[in-house]
Parts: C-alpha cells; structure tokens; sequence
C-alpha cells in the first residue's frame, strides 16, 4: 500500500489545526455554561491538555464526547465473560484481522484526515499478542493511541509499556463501586480488585484515565457512589453508557433502563456534574444534550444554531465507525449493520460511500418517526442502536427519548 500523503505524517499525533482546538474548546466552554460546572477549573488545570490527544480530531461533544476517531475491536478474545457485553463470544474468531492485515488497515485509517486518533477495543485488546506491534505501527503512522479495556491484565509493566507505545488515554470498565456488584456483572469473583489495580498502574504512568460503565438494573442505585469513586481516583472522563440489548446484552433485555429511567439518570448526570471534576458524558443517551439546553432556557436561536455546530448527539457513522475483528465496518458496536469488509473494499470507499453512513449524516432527511421530526435530530438524532434493537430499523425512531414523547 502506498505510504500516506503529508497529512499522515507522525507529525499529525502531536499538531491539532487549531480549528480543531477552538471547536473544542468551544464545546467544553458551552457545556460548562448549561450545566454550571463549578469543578471546571479543577478539570481544565489537571486533565484538558492530557484530554487534547484523546480526543484528538474532535469536532464537538457527541454522544460519546469525540467524534470522527475509529474503534477497532483487535479481537472477539476475552478473559471475561460479561453478562452485559455486546459481544457474544470470549473467544478469538477465526478469521481476525493479521498482523499485517492489521498494520495495512492502520495504514487506511491515516488516509481519512479527520482521524487522529484510533480505539484499540475487544473482547480484551490486552489478550491479543501482536497488541504492541501494532499499537507501534500506529504511533508511527501518526496517530494516537487509546485502549479500552476490563483493567484487570494491567500492571505497572504493562501501563509503562503502552505509554511506550503511544497509549495517551485508556478506558477501563467498571460498573459498580460495591465489589460484589461489579464481580457478578463481570462474572469473575476478582475482576473488582484487579480493576483497580490497573487504575492504579496507569496513574503511576501518568496515562489519562477514563472510566467506562454500562447503566442498566443491575447497578443503577450505586451510579451515584461508582461517579465518586472515578472522581477520587482521578479520572478526566467518564463516559456512561446505557444498556442496548445486543450481542450478550439480549439475553438481558430487562435490565435496560426504560424511558423514566434514562430520563432520571440524565437529570442526575447534570446534577452531579455540578461538583466533581470528572467530566461526564453519556453513551445511547444523547437526549442529554437537547435536555441541558432546555433546561438553561436555550433551545432555540442563536443557541440552537451553536448547538449544532459543537453537539453531536448519536454519533454512530457520522464520525464514529466500529470495525470488527475480522474487518467488517460498523457505524457503531450497538448498531450492528455492516457497511463493507476492509479485506475486499478499502476503508476510505467504505467511510465516503457506503449507503449505511451516508443515510447516518443526512438526519435532516432520513431518519423516521418522532426522531425525524424533532427540531433536535441534528445535536441529538436519538440512539440509532436502540432503534435498530427495538424496531429492526437503525433509522428508526428512538423508543427511549423522554423530552418529546409525541414529537421526538
């Protein structure tokens, strides 16, 4: 494959244009003015500068904080077997991506110029062999390195040797503070304390901490006292993700927050973001946006206007993309429609072409029912992943929305 152009130079993972920079900096600045964030300065003084490469390439707060970057799940491989996990198996498939069909991929993803920064996810990337192979390979082709992860295989080695590699940012899940409650989510009686312990590793090697936590039934009353406990131990993000039945999750379906809950824990989001340093931002719950603004007076107008141009909403396949192990591309992991194979289509003909991600950023015209009517389907759009679980149709409208029940 032919070596990327000027713009994929490793100069990219360390130059943000500053367009880039302002639209960043605009959002962080007009969220903290819906939601009275008096822990702002302590967020900007201690995680802003380290937050820039994790979220580099953004263009504004989106259903999970920073569009237009790649999640690639490296492997179907786990060493748990979660009971909420969207993926269905533990183990590795068996046509993932090589080596050095990985490394060639890496090599695609630099040619799309929005993207300066790439997800390596799972299953557990950690259990993958080649992980710093490739988490090198990417380093040098210029983008920054960012992990999602269980936390439970990292030690201080390990957290020195991804911060080597070009890890800037790694997401560790954890869904409950009470030990007991996050073990039987995560179906492993030390999954707790090994959690922690990787927090614990990454701090020392100065890595930006994200937390990860999947809302449903099961640890709804402790989200309170979990948000704590990412804000003491110092995490600059968390990102709150809702429950959408798919993969292992189906089998679940109860579990998922309905429509009082998901409003209940939105309002609470706001709240409690008021006094803590963490910045919160919620996953398949994008109403949180359109609901600040409502709730600060400004729905429309020049504020509406603003809004558009810095939140996102659901952000699956309009700047987010989900690529599989075996290489099928996805708008997002909850939406599970695949839009091409990088093994017979190359990935910039799947991101610019591909009907799936064009119907994605063209909500003024194509999405359906309620969602399609709503004056916010541009900063909210409702979560296309709950839409396709409940209603077949990813386009569909989005059974959870509390704002507008009868008009989005």
């Amino acid at each position: 494959m032919k070596r990327p152009s000027i713009f994929n130079w490793p100069l990219r993972s360390i130059f943000w244009p500053p367009n880039l920079i302002v639209k960043q900096l605009t959002s962080i600045l007009y969220f903290n003015h819906l939601v009275g964030w008096h822990k702002f300065p302590n967020w900007f003084l201690k995680h802003s500068f380290k937050s820039l490469p994790v979220a580099a390439g953004s263009i504004g707060m989106g259903c999970i904080g920073f569009p237009a970057h790649p999640a690639w799940e490296v492997t179907s491989a786990c060493n748990l077997r979660c009971i909420h996990c969207h993926a269905e198996s533990n183990k590795p498939s068996r046509d993932e991506l090589t080596t050095d069909e990985g490394k060639r991929f890496i090599d695609s993803l630099v040619r799309v110029e929005e993207f300066r920064m790439v997800v390596y996810t799972g299953g557990e990337p950690l259990v993958r062999p080649d992980l710093l192979e490739l988490l090198h390979h990417s380093k040098g082709a210029g983008l920054t390195n960012v992990i999602a992860t269980n936390g439970t295989l990292i030690t201080e080695e390990v957290a020195f040797k991804l911060r080597e590699a070009g890890v800037v940012g790694v997401a560790v899940s954890l869904d409950s503070s009470k030990r007991a409650i996050h073990n039987y989510i995560r179906r492993d009686d030390n999954a707790f304390d090994l959690a922690m312990r990787g927090i614990r590793a990454l701090k020392k090697a100065d890595i930006l901490l994200q937390i990860n936590v999947t809302a449903m039934d099961y640890n709804f009353s402790n989200l309170d006292e979990l948000i704590d406990l990412a804000d003491l131990e110092g995490s600059g993000i968390m990102l709150m993700y809702q429950l959408v039945p798919v993969g292992r999750g189906s089998t679940i379906k109860d579990a998922t927050l309905d429509v009082k809950e998901n409003e209940r824990l939105l309002k609470s989001l706001a709240i409690k973001q008021k006094n803590i340093s963490t910045i919160i931002e919620p996953v398949a719950g994008p109403q949180y946006w359109p609901y600040l603004m409502e709730k600060g007076g400004k729905p429309d107008g020049i504020w509406l206007r603003l809004a558009k141009k810095l939140f996102h909403g659901c952000s699956a396949g309009r700047g987010f993309v989900y690529i599989k192990a075996n290489g099928d591309v996805w708008p997002c992991p909850f939406v599970e429609v695949n839009a091409g194979n990088v093994r017979n289509l190359s990935f910039t003909e799947i991101w610019n072409q591909s009907e799936v991600f064009l119907n994605l950023r063209n909500r003024e015209n194509t999405l359906k029912g309620s969602c399609g009517e709503c004056k916010y389907r541009t900063i909210c759009g409702g979560c296309r992943g709950r839409a396709l679980a409940y209603h077949g149709d990813y386009l569909a409208e989005d059974p959870s929305c509390f704002l507008h029940p009868k008009s989005c």
